[in-house]
């Protein structure tokens, strides 16, 4: 007769929760505390076979230890803006004082811009940083266009064709 093997409280909630979920993270975290708890694989091993990293075995062991104390399951946000040298409050302050250039039809400068930012950051920063603030802004290259719209094409004909270079 073989071994038995002494299943403890949280191997069984690890098992239920394996067998009643239908979301993919659920079952990971599930996996995470079966494979060492009953087979005994490390947590390398552990994470080759659910397709993670050891450092996510962990993560998700932990998570699962907290739940099963009772504690609020926070949703992941691993997502949006991590750093950036303003917040998007401060970038928009900043690009207000050239919006009175541009609302008058100038020309912005660029360099203008990053010269600006640099002082107002303290650190250089490329080009492309200014580009990318002013994209997330809305702000954007308009380029010229090929005619004045108060042309007149049928006087620009007559002009070619009365001119005294004709």
């Amino acid at each position: 007769m073989g071994r038995k093997i002494n299943v403890t409280d949280e191997i069984e909630r690890a098992l239920k929760l394996a067998r009643g979920t239908d979301r993919a993270d659920d079952l990971r975290m599930a996996q995470s505390v079966i494979m060492p708890g009953l087979v005994g694989a490390s947590d390398s091993l552990t994470g080759k076979i659910i397709g993670r990293s050891k450092a996510t075995v962990l993560r998700l062991r932990k998570q699962f230890k907290e739940i099963c104390s009772g504690a609020k399951r926070e949703e992941r946000n691993w997502g949006g803006r991590r750093y950036g040298y303003m917040t998007i409050e401060e970038e928009r302050e900043f690009l207000s004082s050239f919006c009175g250039e541009s609302d008058l039809g100038n020309i912005l400068n660029v360099s203008e811009i990053k010269q600006a930012f640099e002082g107002r950051v303290g650190r250089t920063v490329a080009k492309t940083t200014i580009y990318r603030m002013l994209e997330r802004h809305g702000w954007r290259k308009i380029a010229p266009r090929p005619r004045h719209p108060k042309s007149d094409k049928e006087a620009q004909e007559q002009f070619k064709k009365n001119s005294a270079g004709s």
